[in-house]
């Protein structure tokens, strides 16, 4: 079985890299930049639980075709890319193809579907960040492993992801889990805004209140269109924006876990912003502003971070104490 990694940035090369190691066949699609890193480094291997693999052996290919041959391929390409990268697997894609979208956001795998008559599309989700060190160095900082809309086709491959410490967890109903991971997601313009690591980010109340108040607007939205986020955590969703919300002290007694977070990992949109790429933020407190608004409400919180990040985008860029920011979210 060839498995293809296509748009490998951060979370792909991590993936696939992960699953070289454990011995599977796979090849890399991707831009010339990383094709470029990757020759000449390899790719390093590192997690939070002090895993540290070094890949040699690693086939790198910058042209559609080269996922042609594949019997399962993962799409994670940044959401903005999802329209194009779907053309171009169009093209070349064998009907019957498994094809499993590994990206934020809630629509990317409806989104494929329509463009993939032909292949056979499951909706993905990666729990853990992924901090791109460079050198073709992989950080997973936080934990995790990879959940997938339940398919008798995933079964050939779930020994593949057990081997390379990428367990699949499979779903019956995959949009609870995929929103519950955007409700923890709403966190990545506050920590991009913060500029700070983050550990030190939700360490800190006033950071953790911009993040409950974005969650409860949220979740009151998803109360009124009938949808309850699953629990990925110990805590259920609805009781996160209560804990997030208590004094420092207490956080760090009662919710230990969420701090157990490697020192260096931050999110994904922070790296955006510094790398000068656009953000995905549109896909994910964007979609909550999205949902508001089929249902005739509002979302001022969701809509404020969306717009505080397309500002950063245009420059320059300001780092907000916690204070600030849940002034600017909170008026």
């Amino acid at each position: 079985m060839t498995i293809a990694v296509y748009g490998a940035g951060g979370i792909g090369c991590y993936v696939g890299g992960r699953l070289v190691a454990g011995g599977a066949d796979v090849v890399l699609v991707g831009r010339q930049r990383v094709a470029d890193e990757v020759a000449e480094h390899g790719l390093h291997l590192t997690d939070y639980r002090g895993a540290d693999l070094r890949v040699t052996d690693v086939r790198f290919e910058t042209i559609p075709a080269a996922a042609a041959e594949a019997d399962l391929v993962l799409v994670t390409v940044k959401s903005a890319a999802t329209d194009t990268a779907a053309a171009e697997l169009a093209e070349v894609l064998e009907p019957g193809t498994v094809v499993v979208s590994f990206q934020n956001g809630i629509r990317n795998g409806d989104l494929l579907r329509e463009r993939l008559p032909e292949q056979l599309v499951l909706t993905g989700m990666v729990p853990f960040n992924v901090l791109t060190k460079g050198g073709g160095a992989f950080h997973q900082g936080t934990e995790g492993g990879l959940d997938v809309q339940q398919h008798a086709a995933i079964a050939p491959y779930v020994e593949v992801f057990e081997r390379a410490g990428l367990p699949l967890t499979q779903h019956a109903d995959i949009l609870p889990v995929q929103w519950a991971k955007l409700l923890l997601n709403l966190n990545n313009p506050v920590n991009a805004l913060s500029d700070l690591p983050l550990r030190d980010q939700l360490s800190q109340r006033a950071y953790r209140r911009c993040l409950a108040a974005a969650q409860t607007e949220t979740l009151e939205l998803l109360a009124l269109q009938g949808i309850k986020p699953a629990q990925l955590m110990a805590l259920p969703p609805h009781r996160i924006p209560t804990v997030l919300r208590l004094p420092d002290l207490l956080f760090r007694r009662v919710a230990a876990k969420m701090l157990a977070i490697d020192p260096h990992a931050r999110s994904s949109l922070w790296e955006d912003l510094q790398a000068g790429r656009r953000t995905e933020i549109d896909y994910l407190n964007g979609e909550v502003v999205r949902l508001a608004e089929s249902l005739g409400r509002a979302a001022p919180v969701n809509s404020r971070l969306v717009a505080l990040i397309r500002q950063a985008q245009a420059g320059p860029r300001r780092a907000w104490t916690g204070e600030q920011l849940y002034r600017e979210l909170r008026p």
